[in-house]
């Protein structure tokens, strides 16, 4: 199966269209808010009609964020810009030391859309210990990767 360069395929069936993580957010998101809009205006019955059509509405609105970032073409991105950054430092590796950075970047740009990084940096700072690897990178030294895996994904969403 040949892949455009544009598709992010669903990582589970391959297929176009299904992105369990994004859809999954977006339905959380999107159902509570219409839930809590309809149900003020008419009612319990009414919380319950929002929340299945904002269940859906949100699903599309998180495919469209998870489709927007294609977690396999960023890797590859940054594979070949990392060494061009001003924070890369001689004798790190991709893989081991600035990967797990820009994965957490864009693991969190999906979780706090349209958020600036300076609002979700310390729970960046937080989970680095978790998601390190086997990162011989400090957060203060992770924290630039992060940042522009972040504003690239950012830019991503905006323009799709």
């Amino acid at each position: 199966m040949s892949q455009k360069p544009e598709e992010n395929l669903d990582p589970i069936t391959g297929e176009p269209g299904a992105h369990p993580v994004g859809t999954g957010l977006g339905a959380l998101a999107g159902g509570a808010a219409a839930g809590a809009a309809v149900g003020t205006v008419v009612g319990p019955l009414g919380t319950a009609v929002g929340a299945a059509v904002g269940a859906i509405v949100g699903g599309m609105a998180g495919k469209a964020v998870a489709e927007a970032v294609d977690p396999t073409a960023e890797h590859a991105y940054w594979e070949a810009e990392h060494p061009r950054q001003p924070y890369h430092k001689d004798g790190y590796t991709f893989e081991d030391d600035y990967a797990p950075a820009y994965r957490l970047g864009l693991r969190d740009v999906q979780q706090h859309q349209g958020r600036p990084y300076e609002e979700v940096q310390e729970t960046l700072a937080q989970d680095w210990d978790m998601y390190r690897g086997k990162s011989r990178l400090t957060w203060p030294e992770a924290s630039p990767a992060a940042r522009a895996a972040w504003e690239r994904a950012q830019h991503l969403n905006m323009s799709s």
